[in-house]
């Protein structure tokens, strides 16, 4: 039987690797940079947000608080007539880019261990490399990045912007499975 911490090294180089080309991919790769635009009248809408001191978190407009108001007619013509949107409000603060780094290497990692632990509880040590890569590199790929397709299905996130995050978490699947398949046991 495999141990999870018999495979403490390929869970910490597969969260290196992936956090090393997750990073090429953001900083180094032009596939994302068309990912968001930026506002017609950007200083308008900054003054109009700012002046309502959102805090930090997700509105929606036109917003509903019960199902009698979604149905109310009133509340059906402001969804036809728009905008119709969800925004997410951060801290008024630069991001901290330490700390989204550091972030991401933990969800990395956690990966890494999930991945470690089904693998661990459903192959056998002597598990061949392609035996290895095809279900840590399954579980990789479920893990990186079939989360985000409910963000295109019920909150508009456009479809382009889920392909490509699909595209990424292959690519950062392949890593991952190639290290438990050269590491394993």
């Amino acid at each position: 039987m495999v141990t999870i911490a018999s495979l403490w090294l390929p869970i910490l180089v597969s969260a290196i690797l992936v956090w090393i080309v997750s990073a090429l991919v953001w900083m180094v790769m032009p596939h994302h940079k068309s990912d968001f635009q930026g506002l017609p009248d950007e200083e308008g809408t900054r003054k109009a947000l700012g002046s309502q001191k959102l805090a930090p978190g997700q509105y929606m407009l036109p917003y509903a608080k019960t199902d009698a108001e979604f149905k109310d007619p009133a509340m059906q013509k402001k969804y036809t007539e728009g905008p119709v949107g969800m925004i997410t409000i951060m801290p008024n603060q630069v991001p901290s880019m330490g700390k989204n780094v550091g972030l991401s290497f933990l969800f990395y990692l956690v990966v890494g261990i999930l991945v470690a632990y089904l693998a661990s509880r459903s192959l056998p040590a002597d598990a061949s490399y392609l035996t290895v890569f095809r279900l840590t590199g399954t579980v990789a790929w479920l893990a990186y990045g079939f989360g985000t397709i409910p963000d295109a299905i019920w909150f508009g996130r456009p479809w382009k912007f889920i392909w490509k995050n699909m595209a990424d978490a292959f690519v950062y699947a392949l890593l991952t499975a190639g290290t438990f398949g050269w590491l394993w046991s």
